[in-house]
C-alpha cells in the first residue's frame, strides 16, 4: 500500500449500492438481513440526499472503494451521532484504513458540530476483533444489555468524544 493513492469522498454514487455490498459480505460478520440494511441506507441517501438523515464517507485505494463509514444525527439531540456502520473490504484488512476511515469521520463529525460518536456492536466473541478496533480508536465501553440481539448475545455501547 505505500505508494497506493488514498482518498475521501462522503456523497455515495449509485454504484456504492453493490460496493458497500461486497465490502459487507467480505467481512463474514453479518446476517444477510444486515447486509440488506446496510444497501438500504445508500439507496434511502441516494433517493432522498442528506434529508435522508445518513451521512457517509467512503475510503478509495487507487480508486477502488476500500470501506465505508455510515453515521448520522440522533434524532432528538443536539451534538450526538450514531456510527452505524464501518467496514474494510476483507482484502485490504490490516492495512490500518479502519483507524483512517474513523479518523475521517471524527473531523466530519466535528466539522458540523458534534461531540460524542455513540457505537454498537455485538458482545460475541466473533465481535472481540471489532470490539479492540474501538478500544484502539480511544472509544470508552458506556453500556451493556444483556441478551440484547439474542439469548447470550449481548450489545455493547461504545462511546467517542470528538
Amino acid at each position: 500500500m505505500n505508494n497506493n493513492t488514498i482518498t475521501f469522498r462522503n456523497n455515495p454514487i449509485q454504484e456504492d449500492l453493490q460496493n458497500v455490498k461486497r465490502i459487507i459480505e467480505s467481512t463474514g460478520f453479518f446476517y444477510d438481513f444486515e447486509i440488506d440494511v446496510a444497501v438500504e441506507l445508500v439507496d434511502e441517501r441516494l433517493n432522498k440526499g442528506l434529508e435522508s438523515g445518513y451521512l457517509f464517507t467512503f475510503i478509495e485505494i487507487d480508486n477502488e472503494v476500500a470501506g465505508y463509514a455510515c453515521f448520522g444525527l440522533i434524532p432528538c439531540t443536539v451534538c450526538s451521532y450514531d456510527l452505524y456502520w464501518i467496514a474494510v473490504d476483507n482484502k485490504f484488512r490490516g492495512q490500518g484504513l479502519g483507524k483512517k476511515l474513523m479518523t475521517e469521520i471524527e473531523k466530519e463529525i466535528a466539522k458540523i458540530g458534534g461531540h460524542n460518536i455513540y457505537i454498537e456492536t455485538s458482545a460475541r466473541e466473533k465481535y472481540i476483533p471489532t470490539q479492540n478496533f474501538y478500544i484502539s480508536c480511544n472509544c470508552t465501553l458506556e453500556a451493556r444489555f444483556k441478551d440484547f440481539y439474542d439469548i447470550d448475545d449481548d450489545k455493547l455501547v461504545y462511546v467517542k468524544k470528538v
